[in-house]
């Protein structure tokens, strides 16, 4: 009998211990295990990007669970620790919350959360072969995507931290398949839901993402009684601008002010402070218009970048915006802007992608990304090579090295003097 009393002593204090295992963690252990969306947007520590992770041509190739993880150390490396993906009809989100999940399990001090996306699109949207776009109705397809999105909620509560109804699915350039406000407001009023009836946790934060002209910072035509009432139902904005898209589209802003005391460099970075006033007004247009409805509601940007390369209208022949000097600095702008803001910023985009322009490999939709398909960071993360933030880590078999082989004379060879603004030559 005293020796079973003691194996049942034994047991026991060991089961007591096992129990007060959580309640003995580290501030920090708790503390990545209670965060919200509420304590994660806005907080500079917790840099935001957007990410796909696709190698291939075709995003019918996706990256597998080994290529999301190692991205995942590359991008914790660069203190990001908020991304946004865009839809769930393929596996890439569901896989890269798996592999989060994993790392996190490796590592408990691992952090990583997401903005998981929800596509949504009109009735026969890209179907040119079959009749005309419907914007008046959506596509069967939206409800499979909410559904999935829900359930990837529930399964990884600790990760997915906001959940967003459509990718600039409201603007009307968008003409192969933007949709009405009405729509969007149905599927955020159906989740919002979810969060009252417990279902969802009220900690995920229901958004959509769209150019800021659909938020209501641009033509009249936008300001209906839907954008309104949806403006009410999501938890904030998240809002696109894309002053490096406007060098071609809207060109007013771009350019330096015709100073003959200028030399070349000072041209180019007049330039680019003037494009990030520009993204400022954007944002300032949709604020103003939200606080004329009376409504109170924080703001982030959900979408800006600035390619590094284009063979077309932003190029040598075209607006001359871009290279890798401009794209680094618009990054140091924009994310100093946004941090001392308070905002969120989903920086466009992690990784160069092949599959957004097939037809055109020197298409500007290829070289969004901070590091390429080389793995080679583009000049706006050299110092963060030089200081060994990415030792030991490998994109593909690569090494994290520096493009132009870390030379910036060879680098500002490439790099072009915008027109003077105003001049039209």
């Amino acid at each position: 009998m005293a020796n079973s009393y003691k194996i049942f002593s034994v047991v026991f204090i060991s089961i007591m211990m096992i129990g007060c295992v959580p309640m003995n963690k580290t501030s920090k252990e708790r503390d990545i295990t209670e965060k919200s969306a509420k304590d994660i947007l806005g907080n500079p520590k917790y840099l935001a990007i957007s990410y796909g992770g696709y190698r291939q041509k075709s995003r019918k190739i996706q990256p597998t669970l080994d290529e999301l993880k190692e991205d995942m150390k590359i991008l914790s490396a660069m203190n990001i620790k908020l991304l946004r993906t865009y839809n769930v009809h393929y596996s890439q989100a569901s896989n890269l919350l798996e592999a989060i999940s994993q790392l996190k399990n490796e590592d408990s001090n691992f952090e990583m959360y997401v903005m998981l996306g929800i596509w949504i699109d009109c009735k026969s949207a890209f179907n040119w072969e079959n009749g005309e776009p419907n914007h008046d109705e959506e596509s069967d397809r939206n409800a499979v995507e909410i559904e999935s999105a829900i359930s990837l909620a529930k399964d990884y509560p600790k990760i997915v931290k906001v959940l967003v109804v459509g990718n600039e699915a409201m603007v009307k350039w968008a003409t192969s398949y933007y949709v009405q406000p009405g729509i969007i407001l149905k599927w955020v009023n159906h989740l919002q839901n979810l969060k009252q009836s417990g279902e969802l946790s009220k900690d995920v934060w229901i958004t959509s993402s769209d150019n800021f002209a659909s938020w209501g910072g641009g033509d009249i035509e936008y300001h209906v009684d839907d954008l309104e009432k949806l403006i009410k139902a999501v938890d904030y904005i998240s809002m696109h601008t894309y002053p490096m898209h406007d060098t071609h589209y809207n060109p007013d802003f771009w350019g330096a002010t015709n100073d003959n005391d200028l030399i070349d460099i000072e041209k180019i970075d007049a330039a680019m402070l003037n494009a990030k006033t520009y993204a400022v007004s954007q944002y300032k247009s949709v604020l103003n218009y939200i606080k004329s409805l009376g409504i109170d509601k924080p703001i982030h940007i959900g979408e800006t970048g600035w390619a590094s390369f284009s063979n077309g209208h932003y190029g040598s022949t075209g607006s001359k915006a871009t290279d890798e000097y401009k794209g680094a600095l618009y990054y140091k702008h924009m994310r100093d802007w946004t941090n001392s803001m308070g905002m969120s910023c989903f920086y466009f985009e992690a990784f160069d992608e092949q599959w957004k322009d097939t037809v055109n490999s020197l298409g500007s939709e290829n070289h969004f990304g901070l590091i390429n398909l080389k793995g080679q960071a583009k000049y706006g993360l050299w110092e963060a090579v030089d200081s060994g933030a990415f030792a030991g880590l490998t994109r593909d078999g690569h090494p994290i090295t520096k493009t132009y082989n870390g030379d910036k004379n060879l680098l500002m060879k490439d790099v072009l003097v915008p027109q003077i603004k105003g001049d039209k030559k």
